[in-house]
């Protein structure tokens, strides 16, 4: 059996995108609501499916994307670029307007909408307020109660009261008033208890109703009201606050004693979460192995729905020391920064403790213990002023007074090691002084190496060097302002180009002299390879024509030396060196066959080279089949069927004319090629079910 195509129409239209939207699913919108827009409501937790259905050639892109309200959000991270949007269990927040766009390159892109409404129903909540009010005439006093009910919903919920079996509404009762509050636009439904009197001591149920759209059921809670209905009171059964050392495991008992219903309870801290390994088990929370960072506040809360809850709070301390610094100052009555014999030096040390009306200080000298006398001062400072410290004042400093002075720090209650600081007083014992090593600066440095800027410090004790950025207000590598250094050295790892510039090192007060900083520069400067435009880009161009390849240097250091090398393949073309341009050309005056390649413009400096590249070819774009042609195939006759193929050419004029347009057919066993032909051909064909099995290939030949 053969098919013979009676006619086969080759067109070389184009179509700008068109776009709609459909969604799978019925949707259930409330009938009294009226929309001017085009809206899609879903149950919260079933599955949303839109399509969007597009038109045009070249076949168009297409993307999804999502706005809610005034803020774009993107959804899963990213824009979706499939026709078909699909989120499973959809949750309320991803209701909001969603975009299907569509763009081929030919004129405006293809925009659609549409507005997802995701419906939900959660259960109501009761709170009850109560007001008593002061005796009027001595005759009686005034009770009433409020019952708010709550629920959270999409669409609008409807709030229906019902005392025990008895439905209540505005009016069948002189004692019950049921209302709205102002500005609450249907969030939630009072009912007044005024006066309260003994039949209004009952079961209330709140019911909340969406009308059953989506397939959402009513909701309800209960509430009984009682003469002894009454907001939670609570205490706690720990001490405030509760001090304890590192490792120690820590109960915190809350229980209630007041409250009807019963109150549940609970425990937070401050605005953290609970510690992860913390137990909580209703009004006991249990904390093992505690630690410095667990400490804080700790609050109990109870609420049972009526009036406000209770809260009641303690404080964890865990002891601790840490940072022991010490520093020294000369007499500083003769503005001296060196140690003499016959004048006064004073030692401070501070330790940061916790709590720090447990700290203890005391003295050794020499490995023996020191008191206070006339020549050898102790005082403590205040710790308002400046928590932690500890002075010895030396008066009249004389060579027998040389030594190893120990500051020891304790913690009134012991648990906790202590700190010990040693500081020698001697002859030896000078101010710093600083120094940068000869070759380390100005350090010149390639992007990505590691780099150790050095300053030197002399003297006795040796401080603790401070590092930071002195050309302007900027972060050190490692994010904060300043840089402690003990050996005087900052290394940074994969240097960057934005760490180009003027480093100071400066000596601090701690662990040395409390004199005037000394203070040194270090320049640092890091080279990197030129950053060039294009990296990449093809050209097409037909045989014998004139073009210009550009390449710009956009940034690069060191930038005053730059030298480029045109290539085409291995061949070298030409070179030379930047002067007072930032770019180079290559000109081709006509293109010949030889011609053809990819074109490298390289520049280089001292740290490395960038690289332009340009593929030129005369090969013509691929042509792309239209995909939605209409009515594609049909029959004329039996056995005899016409079919019509579509393609685009994009920019067929920017290389050689087309000379031949030729199409690959393939069937299920056999494929041939044959050339574009005006009149009717016949191709061999099993059965008119196997069209479906034809896939037609177009192939464009040019020069190239």
């Amino acid at each position: 059996m053969r098919l013979k195509l009676s006619s086969l129409i080759f067109s070389s239209s184009t179509a700008s995108p068109t776009v709609r939207i459909i969604h799978s699913g019925h949707a259930c919108n409330i009938e009294e609501e009226r929309y001017t827009e085009r809206v899609y409501t879903i149950r919260e937790g079933e599955t949303l499916e839109l399509a969007c259905l597009v038109s045009g050639h070249p076949r168009p892109q297409i993307r999804w994307t999502k706005t809610a309200g005034s803020a774009s959000d993107r959804f899963q991270d990213s824009s979706v670029f499939n026709e078909t949007l699909r989120i499973t269990r959809i949750q309320r927040h991803q209701g909001g307007r969603y975009y299907c766009k569509a763009e081929n390159g030919l004129g405006s892109p293809a925009i659609k909408s549409i507005r997802v409404d995701v419906y939900y129903l959660d259960d109501p909540i009761v709170t009850v307020h109560q007001s008593i009010g002061e005796a009027k005439e001595q005759f009686y006093y005034e009770r009433t109660v409020f019952l708010r009910c709550m629920a959270n919903s999409n669409p609008p919920v409807r709030y229906s009261w019902r005392r025990g079996r008895e439905f209540l509404s505005q009016g069948s009762d002189k004692g019950v008033e049921i209302y709205e509050p102002f500005f609450t636009q249907g969030e939630t439904k009072i009912l007044k208890l005024k006066n309260l009197r003994p039949q209004d001591y009952a079961n209330y149920s709140c019911i909340a109703s969406v009308r059953n759209v989506c397939g959402i059921p009513d909701k309800n809670v209960l509430f009984k009201l009682s003469n002894k209905t009454a907001s939670p009171t609570i205490k706690l059964l720990v001490e405030d606050p509760i001090v304890v050392n590192p490792g120690q495991s820590v109960t915190l008992v809350c229980v209630t004693s007041g409250g009807e219903p019963t109150p549940t309870l609970t425990w937070v801290r401050n605005t953290d979460e609970l510690p992860k390994k913390s137990l909580l088990n209703g009004g006991t929370l249990t904390l093992p192995a505690i630690s410095m960072e667990e400490a804080g506040v700790y609050s109990c809360v109870a609420s049972n729905n009526v009036g406000n809850p209770a809260k009641k709070s303690t404080a964890i301390v865990v002891r601790g020391l840490k940072k022991g610094r010490f520093w020294i100052t000369p007499d500083p009555y003769h503005n001296d920064d060196n140690i003499q014999i016959g004048r006064e030096v004073k030692i401070s040390c501070q330790v940061e403790a916790t709590p720090p009306e447990e700290l203890l200080f005391s003295w050794l000298k020499n490995g023996r213990p020191l008191r206070s006398s006339e020549r050898m001062v102790i005082t403590h400072t205040d710790p308002d002023v400046q928590p932690g410290t500890t002075n010895l004042d030396i008066i009249d400093l004389k060579f027998t007074d040389f030594g190893t002075y120990t500051c020891v720090a304790a913690l009134k209650n012991g648990g906790i090691p202590e700190v010990s600081i040693d500081v020698n007083i001697s002859s030896t014992t000078v101010p710093p002084e600083l120094t940068v090593p000869r070759g380390k600066s100005p350090m010149v440095v390639q992007e990505g190496d590691t780099v150790d800027l050095q300053c030197l410090v002399s003297g006795k004790p040796k401080p603790i060097i401070l590092w930071s950025r002195a050309d302007k207000e900027a972060p050190m590598p490692d994010g904060s302002l300043q840089t402690e250094s003990y050996d005087g050295v900052l290394r940074i790892v994969n240097v960057s180009r934005e760490m180009t510039g003027t480093y100071r090192c400066a000596t601090s007060q701690y662990n040395g002299f409390n004199v005037k900083p000394r203070e040194a520069l270090v320049e640092l400067t890091v080279q990197y390879p030129p950053v060039v435009e294009p990296v990449f880009t093809e050209i097409r161009q037909g045989l014998g024509r004139a073009f210009t390849l550009n390449c710009q240097v956009l940034r690069a250091h060191p930038s005053k030396v730059l030298k480029y090398e045109w290539k085409l393949g291995t061949r070298l073309l030409t070179i030379g060196q930047f002067d007072q341009r930032d770019e180079t050309d290559y000109h081709v005056r006509a293109l010949n066959r030889e011609g053809y390649g990819e074109y490298t413009c390289e520049v280089t400096n001292e740290a490395g080279a960038g690289a332009c590249r340009f593929l030129v070819t005369g090969r013509a774009f691929a042509p792309e089949f239209y995909y939605d042609t209409y009515s594609a195939l049909w029959q004329n006759r039996p056995r005899v069927y016409g079919f019509k193929l579509q393609w685009t050419q994009q920019n067929p004029l920017s290389v050689d004319r087309i000379v031949a347009y030729r199409l690959g057919i393939k069937q299920l066993w056999m494929a041939f090629r044959l050339s574009i032909m005006s009149s009717p051909f016949t191709i061999p064909s099993p059965s008119p079910s196997a069209l479906s099995s034809l896939s037609w290939n177009g192939r464009v030949l040019s020069h190239f």
